[in-house]
């Protein structure tokens, strides 16, 4: 993976990872069964680590002060400018989708956003009904039918699995992304961070209130895949039917 992309996966994943600990639960007594899951001790304690360690001391205090000395204006702006840069990306994942609306969907904000849009920063495409196509390469595999293999916790990357790590080294490649400068790429991974952790701000509660905070996050994780893959056409289970209500409620911070 590049290390642009590896900036980006990582203070973006560690996001998801990274919001509440495991106070309070016995991990001598705690019998792990998730076949999805099966490094679960040691993901455990990695999830602690980027939750008191990093997200505590980094991530978290830089979002607030973010969120509260930056102009929205100014936010807006290089927001749109980070998500401008993805968007060759999002054409050719939604080609190799057969979604040829969705191709020159973004093929087109891309073209406008860059050139009337200055740069990105202004989102006009939006303002004329072409709405962002987001599509990811771990999405295409998981279109073409394979499997996330085993949920893994990484240290400072956060919730992970094989085939997200191999989409985002492929999106990564794709230009413009693939040119730009390390400063560039991590001003921009860097924005995404702080904007995402920014609006999860106001779910922290959620997630503390929850028995496992752990496992919330994982089925929440996973259940993002799928909706994505499937394009929101997902059918669940009853376990899957009972987390819903609260894991929609955390999804849409995202």
């Amino acid at each position: 993976m590049n290390k642009g992309s590896l900036i980006l996966l990582g203070l973006t994943l560690l996001i998801l990872g990274g919001c509440a600990s495991q106070q309070g639960v016995d991990e001598q007594a705690r019998q792990y069964s998730d076949p999805k899951d099966p490094l679960e001790s040691v993901n455990r304690a990695m999830w602690d680590f980027n939750y008191d360690v990093l997200d505590a001391y980094i991530l978290r205090p830089t979002a607030v002060v973010y969120a509260e000395y930056m102009p929205q204006f100014a936010r807006t702006g290089l927001l749109n400018m980070a998500l401008n840069l993805e968007e060759p990306s999002n054409t050719v994942n939604n080609l190799l989708q057969g979604k040829v609306s969705g191709t020159f969907v973004s093929l087109g904000r891309f073209i406008l956003n860059s050139t009337v849009g200055l740069l990105g920063t202004i989102d006009v495409a939006k303002e004329i009904g072409l709405n962002r196509e987001d599509e990811e390469f771990g999405e295409v595999l998981g279109k073409w039918g394979i499997g996330t293999g085993p949920y893994l916790m990484i240290p400072a990357l956060g919730p992970n699995d094989p085939r997200s790590g191999v989409g985002d080294y492929v999106d990564g490649a794709y230009g413009p992304l693939d040119s730009l400068n390390i400063y560039f790429t991590v001003l921009r991974a860097g924005i995404k961070a702080l904007e995402t952790r920014a609006a999860l701000l106001q779910q922290e509660q959620q997630l503390d209130s929850s028995s496992d905070p752990y496992s919330f996050v994982k089925s929440a994780y996973f259940q993002n895949l799928e909706y994505k893959v499937k394009d929101g056409q997902v059918e669940q289970t009853k376990e899957q039917e009972a987390l819903d209500d609260d894991i929609d409620a955390y999804l849409e911070g995202l």
